[in-house]
Protein backbone atom coordinates (compact mmCIF):
# COMPACT_ATOMS: atom_id res chain seq x y z
CA UNK A 1 0.00 0.00 0.00
CA UNK A 2 1.01 3.61 -0.74
CA UNK A 3 3.22 5.30 1.99
CA UNK A 4 0.06 8.23 2.39
CA UNK A 5 -2.35 5.52 2.60
CA UNK A 6 -0.74 4.06 5.60
CA UNK A 7 -0.11 7.03 6.78
CA UNK A 8 -3.56 8.44 6.69
CA UNK A 9 -5.06 5.20 8.19
CA UNK A 10 -3.73 6.08 11.22
CA UNK A 11 -3.86 9.73 11.17
CA UNK A 12 -7.22 10.27 9.25
CA UNK A 13 -8.97 6.67 10.69
CA UNK A 14 -7.81 5.77 13.90
CA UNK A 15 -7.39 9.73 15.17
CA UNK A 16 -9.72 11.84 12.93
CA UNK A 17 -6.98 13.92 12.28
CA UNK A 18 -7.21 14.93 8.11
CA UNK A 19 -4.58 15.20 5.55
CA UNK A 20 -2.44 18.85 5.02
CA UNK A 21 -2.32 19.63 1.80
CA UNK A 22 0.93 17.66 0.72
CA UNK A 23 -1.00 14.29 2.05
CA UNK A 24 -4.02 15.64 -0.52
CA UNK A 25 -1.66 16.23 -3.17
CA UNK A 26 -0.15 12.85 -2.64
CA UNK A 27 -3.75 11.15 -2.36
CA UNK A 28 -4.25 13.45 -5.76
CA UNK A 29 -0.99 11.84 -7.91
CA UNK A 30 -1.66 7.95 -6.39
CA UNK A 31 -1.60 5.77 -9.61
CA UNK A 32 -4.81 4.16 -11.13
CA UNK A 33 -4.09 1.13 -9.78
CA UNK A 34 -4.16 2.64 -6.26
CA UNK A 35 -7.37 4.36 -6.47
CA UNK A 36 -10.04 1.35 -5.27
CA UNK A 37 -7.57 1.72 -2.06
CA UNK A 38 -7.74 4.96 -1.42
CA UNK A 39 -11.57 5.20 -2.05
CA UNK A 40 -11.66 1.92 0.67
CA UNK A 41 -9.91 3.70 2.96
CA UNK A 42 -12.24 7.10 2.38
CA UNK A 43 -14.91 5.33 3.31
CA UNK A 44 -14.17 3.17 6.47
CA UNK A 45 -13.15 6.65 7.42
CA UNK A 46 -16.99 8.05 6.48
CA UNK A 47 -18.38 5.49 8.31
CA UNK A 48 -16.23 5.71 11.32
CA UNK A 49 -16.43 9.56 11.59
CA UNK A 50 -19.64 10.18 9.69
CA UNK A 51 -21.67 6.86 10.42
CA UNK A 52 -23.60 5.17 7.63
CA UNK A 53 -26.43 7.47 6.98
CA UNK A 54 -26.59 9.92 3.54
CA UNK A 55 -28.21 13.60 3.64
CA UNK A 56 -30.59 13.80 0.68
CA UNK A 57 -31.35 17.63 -0.45
CA UNK A 58 -33.23 18.80 -3.27
CA UNK A 59 -32.63 22.78 -4.66
CA UNK A 60 -34.48 25.21 -5.87
CA UNK A 61 -33.93 28.41 -8.11
CA UNK A 62 -35.77 31.59 -6.50
CA UNK A 63 -33.99 34.18 -8.94
CA UNK A 64 -32.63 32.55 -12.43
CA UNK A 65 -30.29 34.51 -14.67
CA UNK A 66 -29.08 37.75 -14.98
CA UNK A 67 -26.74 37.58 -12.50
CA UNK A 68 -23.82 40.20 -13.06
CA UNK A 69 -20.77 38.09 -12.01
CA UNK A 70 -18.88 36.90 -14.25
CA UNK A 71 -18.16 33.51 -12.89
CA UNK A 72 -16.73 32.07 -15.76
CA UNK A 73 -18.26 28.32 -15.67
CA UNK A 74 -21.86 30.35 -14.66
CA UNK A 75 -24.92 30.24 -17.20
CA UNK A 76 -26.26 32.29 -15.12
CA UNK A 77 -23.88 35.71 -15.59
CA UNK A 78 -26.22 38.39 -17.35
CA UNK A 79 -22.39 39.31 -18.93
CA UNK A 80 -22.25 35.96 -21.34
CA UNK A 81 -23.95 34.90 -24.07
CA UNK A 82 -25.55 31.67 -22.52
CA UNK A 83 -29.61 31.01 -23.31
CA UNK A 84 -30.34 31.04 -19.35
CA UNK A 85 -32.48 34.52 -18.87
CA UNK A 86 -33.65 36.38 -15.75
CA UNK A 87 -36.69 34.51 -13.85
CA UNK A 88 -38.55 34.83 -10.48
CA UNK A 89 -40.03 32.09 -8.91
CA UNK A 90 -43.27 33.40 -7.04
CA UNK A 91 -43.84 31.30 -3.45
CA UNK A 92 -46.58 29.18 -4.45
CA UNK A 93 -44.19 27.70 -6.61
CA UNK A 94 -41.42 28.00 -4.16
CA UNK A 95 -43.57 26.21 -1.70
CA UNK A 96 -44.51 22.97 -4.14
CA UNK A 97 -40.64 22.92 -5.03
CA UNK A 98 -40.26 21.65 -1.46
CA UNK A 99 -42.98 19.66 -1.26
CA UNK A 100 -41.82 17.40 -4.13
CA UNK A 101 -38.45 17.55 -2.67
CA UNK A 102 -39.73 16.06 0.90
CA UNK A 103 -41.17 13.20 -1.33
CA UNK A 104 -38.09 12.11 -1.68
CA UNK A 105 -37.24 11.37 1.79
CA UNK A 106 -35.29 14.70 1.47
CA UNK A 107 -34.09 16.43 4.69
CA UNK A 108 -32.71 19.63 3.20
CA UNK A 109 -34.41 22.47 0.47
CA UNK A 110 -31.76 25.14 -0.60
CA UNK A 111 -33.34 28.21 -2.33
CA UNK A 112 -30.89 29.36 -4.78
CA UNK A 113 -30.59 33.05 -6.02
CA UNK A 114 -27.91 33.99 -8.83
CA UNK A 115 -27.24 37.56 -7.54
CA UNK A 116 -24.21 39.25 -6.11
CA UNK A 117 -25.97 39.18 -2.70
CA UNK A 118 -29.32 40.12 -2.30
CA UNK A 119 -31.57 43.35 -2.19
CA UNK A 120 -34.40 44.60 -0.09
CA UNK A 121 -36.53 42.39 -2.92
CA UNK A 122 -34.83 39.34 -2.61
CA UNK A 123 -34.90 39.28 1.34
CA UNK A 124 -38.25 40.04 1.45
CA UNK A 125 -39.33 37.43 -0.61
CA UNK A 126 -37.37 34.90 1.31
CA UNK A 127 -38.78 35.81 4.59
CA UNK A 128 -42.68 35.20 2.62
CA UNK A 129 -40.90 32.03 1.14
CA UNK A 130 -39.23 30.73 4.24
CA UNK A 131 -42.31 31.34 6.41
CA UNK A 132 -44.81 29.69 3.51
CA UNK A 133 -42.41 26.39 3.44
CA UNK A 134 -42.37 26.25 7.74
CA UNK A 135 -45.84 26.13 7.63
CA UNK A 136 -46.75 23.78 5.02
CA UNK A 137 -43.72 21.14 4.98
CA UNK A 138 -41.20 19.02 7.25
CA UNK A 139 -38.12 20.00 5.92
CA UNK A 140 -34.89 22.48 7.11
CA UNK A 141 -34.61 25.02 4.93
CA UNK A 142 -31.02 26.09 3.56
CA UNK A 143 -30.03 29.82 0.97
CA UNK A 144 -27.43 30.54 -1.18
CA UNK A 145 -27.99 34.33 -1.59
CA UNK A 146 -24.10 35.47 -2.52
CA UNK A 147 -22.30 37.36 -0.91
CA UNK A 148 -24.01 39.09 2.71
CA UNK A 149 -23.83 42.24 5.27
CA UNK A 150 -23.84 40.91 8.71
CA UNK A 151 -27.69 42.42 9.15
CA UNK A 152 -28.64 39.94 6.12
CA UNK A 153 -26.99 37.42 8.35
CA UNK A 154 -28.96 38.26 11.19
CA UNK A 155 -32.16 38.25 9.32
CA UNK A 156 -31.79 34.77 7.96
CA UNK A 157 -31.25 33.41 11.18
CA UNK A 158 -34.27 35.07 12.62
CA UNK A 159 -36.32 33.70 9.42
CA UNK A 160 -34.91 30.38 10.53
CA UNK A 161 -32.73 29.40 7.51
CA UNK A 162 -31.03 26.52 9.05
CA UNK A 163 -27.59 26.43 6.88
CA UNK A 164 -26.15 28.72 4.09
CA UNK A 165 -24.12 27.59 0.96
CA UNK A 166 -21.77 30.38 -0.41
CA UNK A 167 -18.96 28.36 -2.34
CA UNK A 168 -15.56 29.07 -2.64
CA UNK A 169 -15.86 27.49 -6.07
CA UNK A 170 -11.88 26.62 -6.23
CA UNK A 171 -8.35 27.77 -4.47
CA UNK A 172 -7.30 31.26 -2.98
CA UNK A 173 -4.36 31.22 -6.18
CA UNK A 174 -6.51 30.31 -8.42
CA UNK A 175 -9.60 32.49 -7.80
CA UNK A 176 -9.02 35.77 -10.40
CA UNK A 177 -8.27 32.98 -13.38
CA UNK A 178 -12.25 32.04 -13.02
CA UNK A 179 -13.97 35.62 -11.34
CA UNK A 180 -13.07 39.16 -11.41
CA UNK A 181 -15.81 40.88 -10.04
CA UNK A 182 -15.31 40.20 -6.75
CA UNK A 183 -12.72 38.35 -4.88
CA UNK A 184 -12.19 35.41 -2.88
CA UNK A 185 -11.34 37.00 0.19
CA UNK A 186 -15.21 38.73 -0.04
CA UNK A 187 -16.61 34.99 0.04
CA UNK A 188 -14.55 33.84 2.83
CA UNK A 189 -15.55 37.24 5.15
CA UNK A 190 -19.18 36.30 4.16
CA UNK A 191 -18.45 32.46 5.36
CA UNK A 192 -17.02 34.12 8.64
CA UNK A 193 -20.20 35.85 9.07
CA UNK A 194 -22.20 32.50 8.35
CA UNK A 195 -20.09 30.47 11.06
CA UNK A 196 -20.30 33.26 13.81
CA UNK A 197 -23.90 33.35 13.32
CA UNK A 198 -24.62 29.84 14.63
CA UNK A 199 -25.91 28.70 10.88
CA UNK A 200 -24.63 25.80 9.21
CA UNK A 201 -21.95 26.88 7.08
CA UNK A 202 -22.15 24.70 3.78
CA UNK A 203 -19.08 25.67 1.18
CA UNK A 204 -17.35 23.42 -1.85
CA UNK A 205 -16.38 24.46 -5.25
CA UNK A 206 -15.94 23.04 -8.70
CA UNK A 207 -13.53 20.84 -10.03
CA UNK A 208 -12.02 21.05 -13.39
CA UNK A 209 -11.99 24.96 -13.53
CA UNK A 210 -8.61 24.59 -15.54
CA UNK A 211 -6.75 24.29 -11.95
CA UNK A 212 -3.87 22.40 -11.49
CA UNK A 213 -3.53 19.38 -9.52
CA UNK A 214 -1.40 21.22 -6.94
CA UNK A 215 -4.09 24.16 -6.78
CA UNK A 216 -6.52 21.53 -6.05
CA UNK A 217 -4.82 20.16 -2.92
CA UNK A 218 -4.42 24.04 -1.94
CA UNK A 219 -8.38 24.06 -2.17
CA UNK A 220 -9.03 20.92 0.25
CA UNK A 221 -6.59 22.66 2.31
CA UNK A 222 -8.46 25.74 2.50
CA UNK A 223 -11.69 23.88 2.90
CA UNK A 224 -10.53 21.99 5.57
CA UNK A 225 -9.38 25.62 7.07
CA UNK A 226 -12.65 26.61 7.19
CA UNK A 227 -14.17 23.42 8.48
CA UNK A 228 -17.60 23.54 7.09
CA UNK A 229 -20.32 21.58 7.77
CA UNK A 230 -21.06 20.57 4.37
CA UNK A 231 -18.72 20.47 1.17
CA UNK A 232 -20.68 19.86 -2.21
CA UNK A 233 -18.44 18.54 -4.71
CA UNK A 234 -19.36 19.76 -8.41
CA UNK A 235 -17.10 18.47 -11.32
CA UNK A 236 -17.37 21.21 -14.53
CA UNK A 237 -20.44 20.33 -16.74
CA UNK A 238 -18.93 23.12 -19.71
CA UNK A 239 -21.99 25.65 -20.50
CA UNK A 240 -22.51 26.94 -23.97
CA UNK A 241 -21.87 30.60 -24.35
CA UNK A 242 -19.55 30.62 -20.81
CA UNK A 243 -15.81 31.60 -20.79
CA UNK A 244 -15.32 28.12 -19.97
CA UNK A 245 -17.76 26.27 -22.16
CA UNK A 246 -14.71 24.72 -24.22
CA UNK A 247 -13.18 22.91 -21.29
CA UNK A 248 -13.24 19.14 -21.11
CA UNK A 249 -15.11 17.37 -18.69
CA UNK A 250 -13.00 15.78 -15.69
CA UNK A 251 -11.96 12.11 -16.04
CA UNK A 252 -13.59 9.53 -14.10
CA UNK A 253 -10.90 8.36 -12.12
CA UNK A 254 -9.50 11.73 -11.75
CA UNK A 255 -13.09 12.78 -10.00
CA UNK A 256 -12.98 9.09 -7.73
CA UNK A 257 -9.14 10.62 -6.83
CA UNK A 258 -10.46 14.04 -5.54
CA UNK A 259 -13.24 12.28 -4.01
CA UNK A 260 -11.15 9.88 -1.98
CA UNK A 261 -8.75 12.54 -1.07
CA UNK A 262 -11.18 15.42 -0.15
CA UNK A 263 -12.76 12.76 2.89
CA UNK A 264 -9.43 12.12 4.18
CA UNK A 265 -8.88 15.79 4.83
CA UNK A 266 -12.12 16.35 5.94
CA UNK A 267 -13.02 13.23 8.12
CA UNK A 268 -15.61 14.23 9.66
CA UNK A 269 -17.51 16.64 6.81
CA UNK A 270 -20.84 16.21 4.83
CA UNK A 271 -19.12 15.73 1.17
CA UNK A 272 -22.10 15.56 -0.93
CA UNK A 273 -22.40 14.51 -4.38
CA UNK A 274 -23.25 18.01 -6.43
CA UNK A 275 -23.51 18.91 -9.87
CA UNK A 276 -21.88 17.23 -13.60
CA UNK A 277 -21.43 13.92 -11.42
CA UNK A 278 -23.62 12.39 -13.69
CA UNK A 279 -21.41 12.88 -17.11
CA UNK A 280 -18.36 13.44 -14.56
CA UNK A 281 -18.89 9.57 -13.36
CA UNK A 282 -21.92 7.82 -15.03
CA UNK A 283 -23.93 5.18 -13.03
CA UNK A 284 -20.76 3.43 -12.33
CA UNK A 285 -18.52 5.91 -10.62
CA UNK A 286 -21.46 7.12 -8.79
CA UNK A 287 -21.61 4.15 -7.00
CA UNK A 288 -18.09 4.35 -6.54
CA UNK A 289 -18.06 7.84 -4.68
CA UNK A 290 -20.94 6.34 -2.23
CA UNK A 291 -18.70 4.27 -1.31
CA UNK A 292 -15.22 5.97 -1.40
CA UNK A 293 -16.62 9.21 1.16
CA UNK A 294 -19.43 10.63 -0.47
CA UNK A 295 -22.17 10.71 2.43
CA UNK A 296 -24.95 13.31 0.93
CA UNK A 297 -26.64 13.96 -2.61
CA UNK A 298 -28.49 16.40 -4.15
CA UNK A 299 -31.45 14.24 -6.03
CA UNK A 300 -33.26 15.76 -8.87
CA UNK A 301 -32.22 18.60 -11.24
CA UNK A 302 -29.70 21.48 -10.50
CA UNK A 303 -29.93 24.86 -11.29
CA UNK A 304 -29.12 25.00 -14.99
CA UNK A 305 -28.34 21.42 -15.80
CA UNK A 306 -30.54 17.93 -15.58
CA UNK A 307 -29.33 15.93 -12.70
CA UNK A 308 -30.03 11.95 -12.70
CA UNK A 309 -34.14 10.96 -11.41
CA UNK A 310 -34.26 11.17 -7.70
CA UNK A 311 -35.77 7.74 -7.73
CA UNK A 312 -32.29 6.37 -9.46
CA UNK A 313 -30.59 7.97 -6.49
CA UNK A 314 -32.61 6.44 -3.76
CA UNK A 315 -32.75 2.87 -4.98
CA UNK A 316 -28.82 3.08 -5.37
CA UNK A 317 -28.88 4.02 -1.66
CA UNK A 318 -31.39 1.85 -0.74
CA UNK A 319 -28.92 -1.28 -3.06
CA UNK A 320 -25.97 0.37 -0.78
CA UNK A 321 -28.09 -0.26 2.23
CA UNK A 322 -27.31 3.13 3.42
CA UNK A 323 -29.98 4.66 5.31
CA UNK A 324 -31.42 8.01 4.18
CA UNK A 325 -31.03 10.53 7.01
CA UNK A 326 -34.07 11.48 9.08
CA UNK A 327 -35.16 14.85 9.68
CA UNK A 328 -33.89 16.06 12.98
CA UNK A 329 -36.09 15.90 16.02
CA UNK A 330 -35.50 19.74 16.98
CA UNK A 331 -37.63 21.26 14.48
Amino acid sequence: MPEILDQARTQVLENGVGLDEAGVLAVLNLPDEDVPAALQLAHEVRMRWCGPEVEVEGIVSLKTGGCPEDCHFCSQSGLFTSPVRSVWLDIPSLVEAAKQTAKTGATEFCIVAAVRGPDARLMKQMREGVAAIKAEVDIQVAASLGMLTEEQVDELVEMGVHRYNHNLETCRSYFPNVVTTHSWEERWETLKMVRESGMEVCCGGILGLGETVEQRAEFAAQLAELDPHEVPLNFLNPRPGTPLGDRPVVEGKDALRAIAAFRLAMPRTILRYAGGREITLGDLGTRDGLLGGINAVIVGNYLTTLGRPATDDLALLDDLKMPVKALSATL
